[in-house]
């Protein structure tokens, strides 16, 4: 497969998997604490990763290993519990529009502080995609009034901590192999989320049956949402540009939006609207 074709085949399975996490999430909160989503997430995810990535943690010089800590603080960590907490308030689909941000403080953080360059028809791109957004997200605080959207500074907290991540990871990580940056950065993780799991006194629940359900969800979320979409989000970084890889957030809330029908979270015409406006900013957004 062409470099250009396999991108998007990147970016299309990226945009399944991510969309379906944020309904893995909400399920997961059904029978845990924000703090436990946020820590079994990462802990999950960790333990599939060293099991078969450990080999390749020999491959980063350790010289690299503070930018994989960055990464693995920005990239992870933070929009980990910053998700899980947005949800206890947000649909699950909201919380997806708003990641939608990641892409235009991609744009402006690599021009302003990695001094990346960009064409005007990317710029537009991203406002297009924004302005798609922000349609979806005014209109569904509209019909869910009894929602807290202060909480939405959070997903937009965790968007700029993205966008951060994937400049960092392209300046600084290119010639890592993306199994190497994935297993590293949650090797770093792993010591903290399971004292963050510990101190939720999370024994004491274990064996409640919703619980386990929960943590079935935050498994599969952890396994294939972050463990394996990881490996996979790196490499799209490596072999596209910090704005097209975040371009896969636009077509996240076009995934979510489905589960959330199916979950009866109620859709509008104007968010579908919305959702196709978003569509011809990622396209605008990936033309060079």
């Amino acid at each position: 497969m062409e470099s250009k074709q396999l991108k998007w085949a990147y970016l299309t399975v990226l945009a399944l998997v991510w969309g379906s996490s944020f309904i893995l999430i909400k399920k997961g909160l059904i029978g845990l604490t924000a703090l436990q989503v946020g820590s079994l997430r990462i802990i999950f995810a960790a333990i599939f990763l060293l099991l078969i990535g450990f080999k390749s943690l020999s491959k980063i010089p350790k010289q690299k290993w503070k930018y994989i800590a960055l990464t693995s603080l920005f990239g992870t960590f933070i929009p980990a519990f910053l998700f899980a907490i947005a949800e206890t308030e947000l649909d699950s689909s909201v919380t997806a529009i708003l990641n939608s941000l990641t892409p235009l403080n991609t744009l402006i953080l690599g021009a302003t502080v990695f001094s990346v360059g960009f064409h005007k028809k990317q710029l537009l791109g991203v406002f297009i995609g924004l302005l798609g957004s922000l349609l979806l997200v005014f209109n569904g605080a509209m019909n869910h009034p009894e929602q807290n959207y202060y909480y939405a500074i959070l997903v937009i907290i965790a968007s700029v901590c993205y966008a951060l991540n994937v400049n960092l990871i392209k300046r600084f990580l290119s010639d890592l192999s993306p199994v190497s940056i994935t297993t590293g950065n949650f090797l770093v993780l792993l010591l903290p989320s399971l004292a963050i799991l510990y101190l939720t006194d999370f024994s004491s629940v274990i064996h409640v049956e919703k619980v386990q359900h929960s943590i079935l969800f935050i498994m599969i979320l952890g396994v294939v949402g972050t463990g394996i979409a990881n490996i996979l989000f790196f490499k799209l970084i490596q072999m596209s540009s910090p704005v097209f890889a975040t371009s896969v957030t636009y077509l996240i809330p076009v995934v979510a939006f489905f589960w959330g029908l199916l979950d009866n979270e109620i859709l509008t015409p104007v968010q579908f609207f919305g959702a196709f406006v978003i569509l011809i900013g990622v396209y605008l957004s990936a033309k060079k």
